[in-house]
């Protein structure tokens, strides 16, 4: 009894060692990923679509009718919730939150996102079947990226991390509004509408400073169903109730958007976004030749986040310094700046997610899809981590203050 308490206590501490390492979300989804993709390869095949693909038995709602749908449209609007909060609290009380320090992320972003839109296009070409996949390559994964940086400690200054996750929360409000501009189609307007009415209330609620959690919850429950039948992905529906969750400025204590967002940051990076990765991230490589792995589409998508933001990313950095528009982080070296570009090229949860949106008729090119975020990812994550891992800082300076440290990951 006493040596399986042993065991057990044993377990529970490296669990927690585990999980408080600033790497260990990332490490959870490269583990996913290379599951599902043996599983993909594997005599399992059949079964791994069966279990996501196959459709229900029963099912609350009719318009979610697999697994599969229920983690994309169910599951990843939680995600999308915790991005939200993510967002406001950096814009009201973040590293977002003044102009000055939002030049930078967001040129960056931009950047970061165009280039790689403009590659994909570039190598598609005249084919106007795959032209709807050029956000594919411009968004990128928070925790993949972030659990990478995090396996190099203090290799990286503190600036770095602080960079990458400002021009990441930007890139995700990007990818929100392209969800919703771009890849939304047969609106309607009743179920709009309702959304709308719904909408208004959770306003209401924070306007009239109600500080009870349940309602902000039903009725946000409520907005993902409304928005789900509108023909607006359901997603962004995680994002609308998100910006309605009071902030308070001063108590943080008792701030609901922050007991919220520490509640569920756990949930997103060790259940649902790596439960959504091995449900989307497994590519049969069966019948795949070298014409095929290396055809236009998974090409464009590698290049787009391999190249594209690198070029997009670290160009709008040197462009920016050399014009006085925005400092780049401070106690980092050119060569760091590069590897931390790089490294923004992992697309991964972000990029896997536009690619089913974007060829929601065509199961083969989302799975070639798949293969070049996969590709794109993998390539940006190795690189990315040469070059911090054999970087040198620059000479620290009697003003350098970029120990300054995030407020949260």
């Amino acid at each position: 009894m006493a040596e399986s308490q042993s065991i057990g206590g044993a377990l529970k501490s490296a669990l927690y060692r585990f999980t408080s390492m600033e790497a260990a979300a990332g490490i959870v989804l490269i583990v996913v990923a290379i599951a599902a993709m043996l599983i993909a390869n594997s005599p399992l095949y059949a079964e791994y679509k069966t279990l996501f693909y196959g459709k229900l038995a029963w099912t609350p709602i009719p318009k979610l009718d697999d697994l599969h749908l229920w983690i994309n449209d169910g599951l990843m609007a939680i995600f999308f919730f915790v991005v939200g909060l993510e967002i406001k609290r950096e814009l009201i009380d973040g590293e977002l939150n003044d102009a000055q320090k939002r030049r930078l992320p967001f040129l960056a972003a931009a950047a970061g996102m165009a280039v790689p839109a403009l590659i994909y296009l570039g190598v598609v070409g005249d084919d106007r079947s795959l032209h709807s996949g050029w956000a594919i390559p411009a968004a990128t994964d928070i925790a993949f990226a972030v659990g990478v940086l995090g396996l190099l400690g203090r290799r990286a200054p503190s600036s770095l991390r602080l960079f990458l996750l400002t021009v990441a929360i930007v890139d995700d409000l990007g990818a929100v509004a392209i969800i919703a501009l771009v890849y939304t189609s047969g609106i309607k307007l009743a179920w709009l509408a309702a959304s709308v009415v719904v909408l208004g209330m959770l306003m209401a609620l924070n306007r009239f400073g109600v500080y009870r959690m349940l309602p902000y919850i039903v009725l946000s429950l409520v907005l993902w169903f409304t928005v789900l039948n509108s023909g607006v992905h359901a997603t962004v529906a995680g994002v609308l109730a998100a910006f309605t969750i009071p902030l308070k400025l001063k108590g943080h204590d008792d701030s609901m958007l922050l007991r919220m967002e520490h509640s569920l940051v756990p949930w997103n990076g060790y259940l649902i976004v790596p439960l959504f990765g091995f449900a989307n991230a497994g590519v049969s490589l069966k019948g795949m030749g070298l014409a095929e792995i290396l055809g236009p589409l998974p090409l464009a998508i590698a290049l787009g986040l391999f190249a594209g933001k690198q070029i997009g990313i670290f160009g709008a950095m040197w462009i920016a310094d050399k014009i006085g528009f925005a400092k780049p982080p401070a106690g980092a070296s050119a060569l760091q700046l590069w590897g931390v570009a790089t490294l923004c090229g992992i697309g991964f949860t972000m990029s896997l997610f536009i690619g089913a949106l974007a060829f929601p008729r065509d199961p083969l090119l989302v799975e070639e899809a798949k293969l070049g975020v996969l590709f794109g990812s993998l390539l940006s994550a190795v690189l990315g981590y040469a070059i911090l891992r054999f970087a040198k800082s620059p000479e620290p300076e009697a003003d350098d203050e970029s120990g300054k440290q995030p407020a949260s990951a």
